[in-house]
């Protein structure tokens, strides 16, 4: 469908702002693809040659991330999650894309569930890897994320204090895979390009937000892909979600910790299309 002069300029902005990179036959199935924090498109590279070809492929950059437009963001604007979900829809508004297939790695899948909730009818479904829809233990609930609230107090306190030695400290952690020392590297360096008041309001959305609330609201078909060994996001956090959501099913792959894109793109690759070809 063609764009009107009005349309195309605000499709023009949108892909601007958040560096969006169209590729793939016009009339393939779509694949959107949504990095965590920290992180930008460029964190999906050695998984891309996997759907190449067969796909309609959509990589962003959430704003100020990567190479998007530093100067649309604002803290206060995107200190919610709320922010984040409205660009992602707003950008598939923009674009006039539908029957998405939302791939989205860990802090954008509580953006993919959101956005799931609040507008269903644009997607076809969600790939959510190594997703949690909360890292905060609830008492209250038995609901275990994985750390206390003191736990993410203490790690905000250390990014603040210094996001380099923050970045350096936490990248081995969240990538595992210390035989391949690259790995790690290429998240710290990711970590490190962030600019500071980004990363420090973008981290308390990541780590505080709590979509628990809305997981029996998606109706949407979901692959949960989690990790061995993740130190993010546990596998009874995973159990958790598809027990909480109606048509969830859940792959474990061997590959450890929390960026299997990054360390297992085979692995990853088959579990989404296994995925997608039985839909």
């Amino acid at each position: 469908m063609a764009l009107t002069r009005n349309a195309s300029a605000r499709a023009a902005e949108v892909m601007a702002r958040n560096n969006v990179h169209i590729s793939g036959p016009d009339d393939a199935p779509l694949l959107v693809f949504a990095h965590g924090f920290g992180c930008d498109q460029t964190m999906y590279s050695r998984l891309l040659p996997y759907f190449e070809g067969r796909f309609r492929i959509v990589l962003f950059d959430h704003v100020g991330s990567g190479r998007s437009s530093l100067a649309d963001y604002d803290a206060v604007k995107y200190s919610t999650l709320d922010q984040y979900v409205d660009d992602l829809l707003e950008l598939c508004d923009a674009l006039q894309l539908s029957d998405v297939t939302l791939v989205a790695h860990s802090f954008s899948a509580l953006l993919a569930i959101a956005a799931a909730v609040k507008s269903p009818e644009v997607f076809r479904d969600l790939v959510l890897l190594a997703p949690t829809p909360s890292y905060i233990d609830d008492d209250e609930t038995g609901y275990e994320g994985g750390f206390t609230r003191e736990d993410i107090d203490g790690l905000m306190d250390s990014l603040d204090d210094n996001h380099l030695a923050w970045a350096a400290m936490m990248a081995p952690v969240i990538m595992k895979n210390p035989a391949v020392p690259e790995f790690t590297e290429q998240l710290e360096q990711s970590f490190c390009q962030v600019d500071p008041r980004v990363m420090r309001t973008f981290a308390r959305v990541a780590f505080l937000s709590d979509v628990r609330p809305l997981l029996p609201r998606v109706d949407v078909p979901t692959l949960i892909v989690q990790c061995t060994n993740d130190s993010l996001a546990p596998l009874h956090v995973g159990e958790y979600m598809q027990n909480h959501m109606p048509r969830a099913s859940v792959v474990v792959l061997e590959a450890e910790g929390h960026v299997p894109q990054v360390s297992a793109p085979d692995e990853t690759s088959r579990a989404i299309l296994h995925f997608l070809d039985e839909r």
